[in-house]
């Protein structure tokens, strides 16, 4: 069988979630990353259900409580990130605080301080999306806009390397049939794009891996992927036939 990167990271969260069961089912208490799968586990399978993004999230929210980790855990997991499947297409869910509140302040060893909130960036390039579905289409802040849904309908080439111009953790919605113009940004980082759609997954930056990647698409049936028709130029017309001379009319 195969799958992609995106199914393969859904089988290894899946299975750390499950060993995350076992052990509380055991009595123990959980880790981090054991809280961690299981928290993420839970959004996944509540967008599996048909919920919306907040059901997901107040499912993510219930699985654990305090006394279900180990001591300080709470304090450590403040957030938890997890891109999710949902019926309109695939969000990032953020669940803030979800093992309810820790005892940890702000200056404590091994706080998570935040920052100062950082102004959403300009767009550098703006494609206009129509969405071809007959259902709602939703690509969430930080996704590789070059992979989302193949029923959308824009410049892919112009998409690579590219995210929303959104703030974190929001999306977009494309409903069907319609069109409308997003604004884009060049992925930050180290410009690896690991799952997804599988199109890249690797190095966005690297020898060919543009052109390979805009191959996978059109071959995958992505539309976009194809550059517009060159303007047809008008064929001149046919020279006119040469005037009889004397011996050619036999005169």
């Amino acid at each position: 069988m195969r799958l992609t990167p995106t199914e393969r990271d859904r089988l290894l969260l899946f299975g750390a979630a499950e060993l995350a069961r076992a052990r509380r089912a055991r009595g123990l208490l959980l880790n981090v990353p054991e809280a961690t799968a299981l928290i993420a586990d839970a959004v996944c399978e509540a967008a599996r259900d048909g919920r919306r993004l907040a059901e997901a999230i107040a499912a993510g929210k219930a699985v654990l409580g305090p006394e279900d980790v180990l001591p300080g855990v709470a304090d450590v997991v403040k957030e938890v990130h997890v891109e999710a499947v949902f019926d309109d297409g695939s969000r990032l869910a953020v669940i803030t605080a979800p093992i309810g509140g820790g005892s940890l302040g702000d200056d404590a060893p091994g706080a998570v301080l935040t920052g100062p909130a950082v102004p959403d960036r300009a767009p550098s390039v703006t494609v206009t999306v129509h969405n071809t579905a007959t259902v709602p289409v939703s690509v969430t802040s930080h996704f590789h806009f070059f992979e989302a849904n193949p029923r959308l309908d824009f410049d892919r080439a112009a998409a690579y390397g590219m995210r929303l111009a959104v703030p974190a953790g929001s999306s977009v919605r494309f409903g069907p049939g319609e069109s409308a113009p997003v604004g884009l940004v060049p992925i930050g980082g180290a410009r690896v794009a690991i799952g997804f759609a599988g199109l890249v997954d690797g190095p966005l930056d690297a020898p060919g891996a543009r052109e390979e990647a805009l191959r996978r698409a059109a071959a995958c049936g992505y539309l976009g992927t194809q550059p517009p028709n060159p303007t047809p130029t008008s064929t001149p017309p046919p020279p006119p036939n040469p005037t009889p001379n004397s011996l050619e009319d036999g005169s």
